[in-house]
C-alpha cells in the first residue's frame, strides 16, 4: 500500500531530524522534493562519510541559493503546490529568508508548515544551539537511564532526534488532513524537548505513583527480572519479566526452584536473587541463554550489535533491514500497510 502517495512535501534540507521526517514520509510514497544548499555541507560529510546522504533516497533534490532572490521565488513556486513543507532552522532564520509561514500563507493558504527545531518556536532557549543528547537532558527522560549514581546514557540520535521526526511527521499527516478538510493549513511547532516528553508519558506515570526515581525500589531499576546481565563471553542479555505468569516461566527456565513466585514484588529479596540471577547469567555464552529463553514468554532478547541485529533471524524475516546495490545497510520503512482484506489473521 502507498498511503502518502497523494500527498507533496517540501523539504528544506537540513542535517537530523527534518530529512528523517522527509524520509519517514517518503517511506510512507510522499513525494519528497528536497531543497537543498549548493556544493556539499561539511558536517554531512562527515557523518556519511563522502557518500550521498541516505535520508536524500526517495526525495527529488533541487539546489538553490535561497540567498538569491530568484531562487527564493522558485521555492515558493514549488511550495505554491505542495500539500506540506519541512524546516529544521533556527526560530526566523525562514522569515529573513521570505519564506516563512506568512509568505508561504499568501501562494499556499492550505499549506501545513511543519518546523523542526530542538527546543521550539519560542520560549527561553529557542535561539540556542543544541542536540539529540541536550533535548533528551532536557525533557527528564535522560535521567531515567541513571541507576544508582551511574552516568545516564542514550542511544545517539534515536530518542531525540528520531523522536521528534516522528512527531513532525505524525504533526504533518494530521495537518493535511485538517487543510483538506477545512482549506484553512497551519504551522506545525515540533520541538524535539516536547515530542520526548510526551513520548515518556508513560514513564511520568509510573515516576507519579512511586515506581520511578522515588525512594522505594524500582521494578526497572532494581529488580531481579528487569535488567541488563553480561554473559560469560563478555555479551549481554535483557529480562523483563513483569507480568507473574512472564516471572513464573523465567524462574523455571533459570532452575530457580526455591524461589516462590508469589514473592516476586516483595522488594526485599530483590537484592539477593538479583545478585543470584547475576552470577547465574555469568556462567554462560550469551548463545547458551538464547537457546534456552529466546523465543518464550520469559520477556528475553540478546543485546545485539548493529551487524547482529541485521542478521538476527526474526528480523531478517520481517525484512527489517535492506541493503542497497552498494551492499550499505538501510532500515525498512515502518509501520507497515496491508488492505483489512489481506491482513493476517491470528487463531
Amino acid at each position: 500500500m502507498k498511503p502518502l502517495n497523494h500527498i507533496h512535501v517540501i523539504e528544506f534540507e537540513g542535517i537530523g531530524p527534518g530529512p528523517l521526517c522527509g524520509r519517514v514520509l517518503a517511506d510512507m510514497c510522499a513525494r519528497v522534493t528536497v531543497i537543498a544548499r549548493p556544493g556539499t555541507s561539511s558536517v554531512v560529510d562527515k557523518l556519511s562519510g563522502g557518500g550521498q546522504p541516505p535520508l536524500r533516497e526517495g526525495k527529488q533534490v533541487v539546489e538553490l541559493n535561497l540567498k538569491n532572490p530568484d531562487d527564493v521565488k522558485r521555492a515558493l513556486d514549488l511550495v505554491a503546490s505542495a500539500d506540506a513543507l519541512i524546516e529544521g532552522n533556527r526560530p526566523g532564520v525562514m522569515e529573513r529568508l521570505g519564506l516563512g509561514p506568512v509568505a508561504c500563507a499568501a501562494v499556499n493558504p492550505k499549506l501545513v508548515y511543519g518546523r523542526m527545531t530542538g527546543w521550539g518556536q519560542e520560549g527561553p532557549l529557542a535561539q540556542a544551539a543544541g542536540h539529540d543528547i541536550n533535548y533528551v537532558a532536557l525533557s527528564g527522560m535522560l535521567s531515567l537511564s541513571a541507576v544508582h549514581g551511574q552516568v545516564p546514557v542514550s542511544p545517539p540520535t534515536v530518542l531525540g532526534d528520531a523522536g521528534g521526526a516522528l512527531g513532525l511527521a505524525l504533526g504533518i499527516v494530521s495537518g493535511v488532513l485538517q487543510a483538506r478538510q477545512s482549506g484553512q493549513g497551519c504551522v506545525v511547532d515540533a520541538a524535539i524537548v516536547d515530542v520526548v516528553a510526551m513520548l515518556g508519558g508513560l514513564a511520568q506515570w509510573i515516576a507519579n505513583t512511586g515506581g520511578l526515581v522515588g525512594p522505594a525500589p524500582s521494578v526497572f531499576h532494581d529488580s531481579p527480572f528487569y535488567d541488563v546481565y553480561r554473559c560469560a563471553d563478555g555479551g549481554f542479555v535483557t529480562l523483563g519479566a513483569i507480568e507473574p505468569q512472564f516471572y513464573v516461566l523465567l524462574i523455571q527456565k533459570l532452575g530457580f526452584t526455591d524461589v516462590d513466585p508469589a514473592t516476586q514484588f516483595d522488594t526485599a529479596t530483590w537484592p539477593a536473587l538479583k545478585e543470584r540471577v547475576r552470577a547465574l547469567f555469568l556462567t554462560q555464552p550469551r548463545q547458551h541463554w538464547c537457546d534456552l529463553l529466546e523465543g518464550t514468554d520469559a520477556c528475553f532478547a540478546p543485546v545485539l550489535s548493529l551487524e547482529e541485529a541485521a542478521q538476527h533471524p526474526h528480523n531478517a524475516a520481517r525484512g527489517v533491514y535492506a541493503q542497497t546495490p552498494a551492499g550499505e545497510r538501510r532500515t525498512s520503512a515502518a509501520p507497515r500497510f496491508t488492505t483489512l482484506q489481506g491482513a493476517h489473521t491470528h487463531d
